[in-house]
């Protein structure tokens, strides 16, 4: 990002690497639940809980009084009037704000997360002044799950502790102390701040309105040559924050001088980005699926992992977070999602373990390529779960997942989403796709493939299994394929509404099903009807379920969110098959690149910056929707920019 001053609304996240994150608006504004200053994982990724919501800041001169910060409050009122001030923004090397006061005082505020340690390190640095200038701070405070609102009550703890520069305050027994370290003052002044309005809470139809507490008051006398200094750490998190020797301002320097080290040690902005999802779960690592409301989930990490980690040469973490979900297999199943609260997985996906198959075979490729070698106790249990995964499903395991006598894959019963298609509300499955989805065949057939390169058992299934593929799948009315062949379990019923999950049979995964002509004419279809400048649309537009917009309340957002819904994570496999189609000669892949990069590229710069969002609006002018910070859909830009279209 440059020092442009971008849109007020637009997101910034900083990730700790253990769950936890702090993250905001330009402006300043908390427009989500989740935005804060201090958010902590209490069992990393999961568990997560809001310490610090935010905070008001205001300067005095001799002029007078300035606010830096600026609030939402019911029903629209923005108070007060600190963003008026903002004369910068930059996310490089972390948020980074600056604000030009009326008589003419410039004062620097900067943001940012260390890495593997819950904390939020901010420092207010004078700049430009005709005098003396004081700085105060008060700091707001809720104690809650990540996903919950607070509202004003009698049991808040208000009672600071102070011992030296450190001021420590707990809201509730039962949550985590919070350890402010400053070199100000602290003044006590209880004060509930009422009725914040998150606005995007608002627009997606959830209860959007939060009242907040704040127990007193920081301080500073700013000067040239001492910063203000604001570090925050979650209890238990205070590592290298009490150095008796040091001061606290050497202390932030060097957590400042370190972190800067090892942001810089990222090739792009982009790498840098990709290493916010990689976060630890107990003794490994994981892939968070996006910020701010997911945590891990099997298919999201086994698909984003080949471009965050993978195209970006981080096998070492690769091959222990394959090895990590390796030893969870059950049945020939992988879990799907860890639930948020609870040590008890969630199977409900027939694609999860299908795509950890080919995200073992491609980190199998890459340590090949970069000429590293495999242990062999972690070769061997990689391996071994993926036999029990083919095994497993051979023989038939839940859900009414068994391959059938051509050799394809069936999924499904009434009540459950199966498939990446996942939307539910209450008992409504919105596309329930049981039976044979044409993602689920593809897959399944690439799994046997690879597998077959060492067990010829798999290799013949291959070979039957395509053959069916090939020859039932294909609608020559659309010039496509079905989504779904004997649906509902029906032999020879086919749904033939066309979607992007066709794109698979051509692009996205290591072995193609179709080539020649049909080839051409499915990634043709899918462009005509589905493609988008992020990326596919989850129906076409001509199908009478068609949802243009993914507004609303949950209802009728879960109820868009497979019916038109654009998909940025799907330019991926589409990109890759349109490429292939064209034989993938360097002619193909310059005008690959100055086609459908800038649009994701320009993305990049708006909502979350320096990140890509979960979703958009089916029609012009796709607004992103959902998650704007999601795993997927970076690692899918990522693998595409740094492998498909080298």
């Amino acid at each position: 990002m440059t020092n442009a001053l971008p849109d007020l609304s637009a997101e910034w996240l900083e990730a700790d690497g253990l769950g936890g994150f702090a993250s905001g608006t330009v402006g300043g504004y908390r427009t989500r639940r989740y935005h804060a200053v201090l958010l902590t994982a209490r069992k990393p990724p999961t568990e997560r809980i809001v310490l610090v919501n935010g905070f008001e800041a205001w300067v005095e001169t001799s002029a007078g009084s300035f606010p830096l910060s600026t609030q939402h409050y019911a029903p629209g009122v923005f108070h007060p009037n600190g963003c008026n001030r903002l004369r910068s923004f930059t996310t490089e090397p972390w948020p980074t704000w600056q604000w030009q006061l009326e008589d003419g005082t410039v004062i620097e505020q900067e943001l940012f997360v260390p890495h593997q340690r819950a904390q939020t390190v901010m420092v207010w640095t004078l700049m430009e002044s005709a005098g003396p200038v004081q700085l105060f701070v008060r700091p707001l405070l809720s104690g809650r799950d990540y996903h919950a609102l607070h509202h004003e009550n009698p049991a808040f703890e208000f009672t600071a502790t102070v011992s030296g520069s450190v001021v420590t305050m707990r809201p509730y027994p039962d949550v985590p102390s919070i350890a402010f370290h400053n070199n100000g003052s602290y003044q006590a002044g209880p004060m509930w701040y009422r009725q914040f309005l998150y606005a995007a809470e608002q627009e997606r139809g959830l209860d959007c309105l939060e009242d907040v507490a704040s127990p007193g008051t920081f301080q500073w006398e700013l000067d040239g040559s001492q910063p203000a200094i604001w570090l925050l750490a979650a209890e238990g998190q205070e590592a290298g924050l009490n150095a008796k020797k040091s001061s606290l301002k050497a202390i932030s320097i060097r957590i400042r001088s370190k972190e800067r080290k090892r942001r810089e040690q990222f090739p792009t902005a982009l790498h840098r980005a990709a290493d916010a999802y990689v976060v630890q779960r107990g003794a490994g690592q994981t892939i968070v699926a996006g910020y701010p409301w997911f945590t891990d989930w099997g298919r999201d990490t086994f698909i984003a992992l080949r471009g965050l980690c993978l195209a970006t040469g981080r096998l070492k973490e690769a091959g222990a977070m394959l090895a990590a979900w390796a030893e969870t297999v059950s049945e020939g199943m992988l879990p799907n999602r860890f639930p948020d609260y609870g040590d008890q997985p969630e199977f409900n996906a027939v694609d999860a373990s299908l795509w950890f198959v080919i995200a073992v075979h491609e980190y199998f490729q890459a340590m090949a390529t970069a000429q590293r070698r495999i242990l062999k106790t972690q070769r061997a249990a990689l391996q071994q779960a993926v036999t029990a995964i083919l095994e497993g499903y051979l023989r038939g395991t839940r859900f009414g997942i068994h391959v059938d006598s051509d050799g394809l894959l069936a999924a499904g019963q009434p009540g459950m989403q199966l498939t990446w298609m996942d939307a539910k509300v209450g008992d409504w499955v919105v596309t329930l796709r049981i039976g044979k989805p044409v993602e689920i065949q593809a897959l399944w057939l690439n799994a046997l493939a690879l597998a077959g390169t060492t067990d010829s058992r798999w290799r013949m299934m291959f070979e039957q299994g395509r053959q069916s593929f090939v020859e039932r799948f294909w609608n020559p009315e659309s010039g496509g394929l079905f989504d779904v062949v004997d649906v509902d379990h029906r032999p020879g019923c086919v749904d033939a509404t066309v979607r992007p999950n066709q794109i698979f049979a051509v692009g996205g995964l290591p072995i193609g099903l179709f080539d020649g002509e049909r080839a051409r004419q499915i990634v043709d279809t899918v462009e005509s009807q589905l493609l988008t400048p992020l990326g596919l649309r989850s129906l076409s537009p001509h199908a009478e379920e068609y949802a243009a917009h993914c507004t609303g309340g949950p209802r009728q957002r879960d109820g868009a969110y497979h019916q038109g819904t654009v998909w940025l994570w799907l330019m991926g496999p589409f990109v890759e098959a349109w490429v292939r189609v064209r034989g993938k000669t360097p002619a193909a892949i310059q005008e690959a690149r100055e086609r459908f990069l800038p649009p994701i590229q320009a993305h990049l710069q708006r909502d979350g910056l320096g990140h890509l969002s979960e979703i958009a609006d089916g029609d012009p002018p796709h607004t992103p929707r959902g998650c704007p910070f999601q795993a997927w859909s970076l690692g899918e830009f990522l693998r595409l920019d740094l492998q498909v279209l080298r």
